[in-house]
């Protein structure tokens, strides 16, 4: 009997997905996309419509073969790859292997959670795959790599002589690195403004202290001074509405003056109740945040950790189970039966009096290009407390697991009610002020505070009102203190707060916030420090080139233009060629530009211009009379300005001529600098621990039959083998290649 096939991406969601449908279905991972563009050429036909030309992801030959065998064998084909364009794109490339063989039995299912009641509904209700959403992951894909292509070999040769090749430009990665750099430069220019501020501190007849700012003076609010530039004019309008203390000696006239006062009274008295409403649930962009200020996480380790508990965690004897929805989303909607469930959830667990009349929904409308077909982050069942699934969780999933819970259910909740207590105190035309708040209802606080600090200004003024204060109620002053401060540069960007800030300019998708953050620090174009972003010299060199010479391309409003109409690709509403049009005539006007004054390469042997080419494992210089001139040079020898090759130090044990690093089918290896003559090589590591022994290192071979495998060095003291290399940390993956 012929079973139906679900396939989705990756293995341990298989898992999941397999205990809930039972015998009647295989599962099959593809481990991420099967189909990318090459990496050795550009790939796509820029004048035939932007036609991307896709190839099978090296190593999964072997997935796809398993595919097409289970796929002719099975009754139903089920695609249940992820509820995003990624997701849609391998479902497309899906349907293209198999060619057309069996698409009567193909399907398409969709599920925001991984749960029994979630999956058996896709399979009740299946779809057609969205061809828009696929047509739009296409267009984004060939945006980056147009960009990455065409620029970074711009990029190698303007910084070689001083940073190497190992350079990138990317559509999103470039504009956010340029968003860091103009901040340092904002940072670098500014001009602190000195100012005094004046803090008294009164004493009631019952000897309570009350803590107070200087906040007005005769009539005219205390204010620090806007901007250090400021002309004539400018401040002279400022003092006509507001007093500043700029100096040291105008500070301790106003605090002789205030001393030789004798009457300190209260004059006014106000107390304001206000309501303090719940945050939403999270969304990508909300939880990378918060994730990172309470929980100290870096943007990608929340992306791995939230997708770990939505794959499914095994919680003993309730089996393997997906713990909180979709986590690439920026909706804040939220499903009624869960909404009912958390309504439920609060009455038994706090009482009537924390449960509004009503479920609280989010409005979405002045936020640009939301994508509404996800649900907000939240857990996927209630019976899940972070108590329950604590024996199951390692100490990273926990604490986000109980971030996530805890914060939508206090999004159900009541508002918190505070009261703000404020005092005004008179001497003589110098008001002083002091602001206290107290919690009437704690509410949504009860689980969930927001705030990690005290809220306090910088001389610790607002943190306690005594109770019974009366207006014209006389005080005396105990002490007055003046306080020196200076005006502070705009902060630098965290990781959180740069992706606030690409998300408030449409920049970037929930997909893509944490790669964006984590590509700029793993070309060192960034550096974190004290969980700041800095840029280096190598960043600032190469936010220079680009701003230079593409000042229209890798700007704010140009990207988070192309953002939105490659969502309206998505939406179907504008076409695929408009878009690449609307980007490619600009950009390559630009590119066109740059490349007529750039110095061109010579070729040494027969004068031809020299051209940057990328092989399958790096870049090189070719000459462009090939086949004529088959002359190619490492970048390094163009580098060094000179023809020599790149030398090791080592002589050759077979002739004691000197060896030299070369380029080969394999990578780097060493050679004889007499070759062909002599034919002496030695290989080059990879740099990769071998995983079996951790002492020897990879390093590629050959079978008897010429097919490449990967194994140790230490052979035959160690037999570790591989078809595919293992994989390593040190290579980033860069913008254009995120799965």
């Amino acid at each position: 009997m012929s079973k139906n096939l679900i396939l989705v991406e990756s293995p341990s969601k298989a898992k999941t997905i397999n205990r809930y449908v039972g015998s009647k279905y295989i599962v099959q991972a593809t481990v991420g996309h099967i189909k990318n563009l090459p990496k050795t050429k550009l790939g796509i036909d820029i004048e035939n419509d932007f036609k991307p030309s896709l190839v099978t992801i090296r190593g999964k030959s072997d997935i796809i073969k398993k595919i097409k065998t289970l796929a002719g064998k099975s009754k139903k084909i089920f695609i249940a790859t992820d509820p995003d364009r990624e997701g849609e794109a391998i479902a497309q490339d899906i349907v293209d292997i198999l060619n057309g063989k069996q698409k009567g039995k193909i399907e398409r299912i969709l599920f925001n959670e991984i749960t029994k009641n979630a999956v058996n509904n896709a399979l009740n209700n299946p779809i057609k795959i969205d061809e828009h959403l696929v047509i739009s992951q296409r267009a984004r894909r060939i945006m980056d790599r147009i960009i990455g292509y065409k620029v970074s070999p711009f990029l190698w040769r303007a910084v070689l002589d001083q940073f190497g090749s190992s350079l990138s430009a990317g559509r999103v990665q470039s504009v956010a690195l340029r968003l860091i750099c103009e901040r340092e430069e904002e940072i670098d220019k500014f001009i602190p403004i000195e100012y005094w501020s004046i803090v008294a501190v009164f004493k009631t007849d019952k000897n309570e202290e009350i803590k107070t700012k200087l906040f007005e003076i005769d009539g005219k609010q205390i204010k620090i001074p806007p901007k250090p530039d400021m002309t004539k004019e400018e401040w002279n309008q400022f003092l006509l509405e507001n007093f500043s203390i700029t100096t040291k000696e105008l500070c301790n006239d106003i605090l002789n003056k205030i001393k030789e006062i004798n009457s300190y009274s209260i004059s006014d008295i106000t107390k304001k109740e206000l309501r303090r409403n719940p945050f939403p649930p999270f969304i990508t962009s909300s939880l990378q945040a918060e994730a990172s200020r309470k929980l100290r996480f870096r943007a990608r380790k929340t992306m791995m950790t939230a997708q770990n508990l939505y794959e499914g965690i095994d919680l003993g004897d309730e089996g393997v189970t997906g713990l909180i929805t979709y986590m690439r989303t920026d909706s804040t909607r939220v499903g009624d039966e869960i909404i009912n469930d958390a309504r439920k959830f609060i009455k038994n667990s706090f009482g009537e009096n924390y449960l509004p009349d009503k479920p609280r929904t989010f409005d979405q409308k002045n936020k640009k290009n939301v994508q509404d077909a996800h649900e907000a982050i939240r857990p996927t069942s209630l019976k899940y407390t972070p108590e329950f699934v604590k024996p199951f969780l390692d100490d990273a999933q926990l604490k986000l697991y109980d971030l996530i819970w805890k914060r939508f259910i206090a999004s159900q909740m009541e508002p918190a009610k505070l009261e703000t207590t404020t005092v005004s105190i008179k001497a003589d035309k110098y008001i002083f002020r002091a602001s206290g708040t107290a919690v009437i209802f704690d509410g949504f606080l009860k689980i969930y505070d927001e705030d990690t600090e005290e809220s306090s200004d910088e001389n610790g003024v607002g943190l306690k009102i005594p109770a019974g204060l009366k207006v014209n109620q006389k005080l005396e002053l105990d002490e007055i203190t003046p306080n020196q401060h200076f005006t502070k540069p705009p902060p630098r960007y965290s990781e959180s707060s740069l992706i606030k800030e690409l998300e408030s300019n449409g920049i970037g998708r929930p997909s893509t916030y944490a790669l964006i953050v984590g590509t700029i620090l793993d070309r060192k174009y960034v550096e974190q420090n004290d969980r700041k972003l800095f840029p280096t010299n190598l960043g600032k060199k190469v936010n220079s080139i680009l701003v230079n010479n593409f000042p229209d391309i890798f700007n704010v409003n140009f990207t988070a233009k192309m953002e939105e109409e490659l969502d309206l690709i998505a939406e179907g509403e504008i076409e695929y060629l408009q878009v690449l049009n609307d980007f490619y005539i600009p950009f390559a006007k630009s590119l066109s530009s740059v490349e007529a004054n750039l110095e061109k390469v010579k070729c040494d042997k027969c004068g031809s211009d020299m051209d940057i080419k990328i092989g399958r494992y790096g870049k090189f210089l070719a000459c462009t009379n090939y086949p004529a001139c088959s002359n190619i040079k490492s970048l390094k020898e163009i580098s060094n300005g000179t023809s020599e090759p790149d030398f090791t130090g080592e002589t050759c044990p077979k002739c004691n001529s000197r060896t030299v690093y070369r380029e080969g089918k394999l990578g780097r290896f060493i050679g004889c600098e007499k070759y062909p003559d002599c034919d002496f090589t030695k290989t080059i590591t990879t740099g990769i621990k071998c995983p079996k022994c951790s002492e020897g290192e990879i390093v590629p071979r050959r079978t008897k039959k010429g097919k490449i495998f990967f194994g140790c060095d230490r052979y035959p003291d160690c037999d570790y083998a591989s078809w595919t290399i293992p994989k390593t940390n040190k290579e980033p993956v860069t913008e254009e290649e995120e799965y």
